[in-house]
């Protein structure tokens, strides 16, 4: 953030602080309010509905939980410490940097399960099943972890892990998030594209079908859109960086407002388990219904 600054005026840098804050804070408040009763319904309410799904969005909650418990203090890390490349920046924006593409992965993993069981709904229950995909996220993680790892080894020599001390030379800076981005973003885009071609020709035996395969096209593209979105401005931006090498104030500007976009997608995952899981929609109009007797039973009293 503070490239950003240092490359604006005092009344726009002002409006620009300004804004951010109300920003972050809007998406903190919402995003942990949102993944904290994800996670609460997923572990306690849906303990014997534990299906593929509920498997790899479980996960999803906790990585986008995790970033945004991160995010604040990566930030205040890079504005307030002047020391450049402090402990307490390199572990808050591992955790960030993590658990950003630990979303990114889990998501493409989603839309490939997705994809197998409408692409091959008889071999589906031989290809797919709980246990799978619980071992398919412990190996994301170490993947990612092990990635994110090497990141900070390669960059904590020069000094240059942290965003805000402006070092964004070489390929090193720009090869794990560009490779970390576009090949799932290539797998997600294939999946979801032939899925939904497959449910526009499946023949619609009646009314009632026809609804559920429109809701399932009305899912698949509104979760490609708005991994597109999040995601997509950010790792354009990279890539322009890696072509033309030095670094302007637009392109600095650029950055930062492209990664806070980014993480609007932890609040969007959220509501996106409500119309992705069924078991996720029985459990929280239960959770819904319970909270709501308690506390007309205290009113009452």
């Amino acid at each position: 953030m503070n490239s950003t600054m240092n490359c604006t005026s005092g009344d726009k840098s002002q409006f620009w602080q300004t804004a951010v804050i109300i920003y972050i804070s809007t998406l903190l408040a919402l995003g942990i309010v949102f993944n904290a009763l994800a996670l609460w319904v997923f572990c306690c309410r849906m303990k014997k509905k534990w299906t593929e799904t509920v498997i790899y969005m479980s996960n999803l909650a906790v990585a986008d939980f995790c970033l945004l418990c991160a995010l604040p203090i990566m930030l205040y890390s890079q504005r307030y410490i002047k020391q450049e490349d402090t402990v307490l920046c390199r572990i808050s924006q591992a955790i960030y940097l993590l658990n950003r593409y630990m979303s990114i992965s889990i998501i493409t993993i989603i839309a490939m399960d997705r994809y197998v069981a409408i692409r091959f709904p008889m071999q589906a229950k031989r290809l797919r099943s709980p246990g799978l995909s619980a071992v398919i996220c412990a190996v994301l993680w170490a993947l990612v972890t092990a990635s994110t790892a090497s990141r900070l080894a390669w960059h904590i020599k020069d000094g240059s892990f942290c965003f805000s001390n402006e070092r964004y030379n070489g390929a090193k800076a720009f090869i794990f998030p560009l490779l970390g981005f576009f090949i799932p973003l290539t797998i997600l885009t294939f999946c979801s594209i032939q899925a939904i071609v497959i449910l526009v020709r499946k023949k619609k035996m009646d009314a009632h079908e026809k609804k559920i395969i429109q809701k399932a096209i009305w899912i698949i593209s509104a979760n490609l859109l708005v991994f597109l979105a999040c995601f997509l401005p950010m790792h354009v931006v990279l890539s322009v960086g890696f072509v033309m090498g030095p670094k302007t104030c637009t392109w600095k500007n650029a950055i930062v407002i492209t990664s806070r976009l980014s993480d609007a997608n932890c609040c969007l995952d959220a509501i996106c388990y409500y119309f992705v899981a069924k078991e996720f929609q029985e459990a929280s109009a239960q959770t819904i219904s319970t909270l709501s007797r308690s506390y007309k039973l205290q009113d009452s009293t």
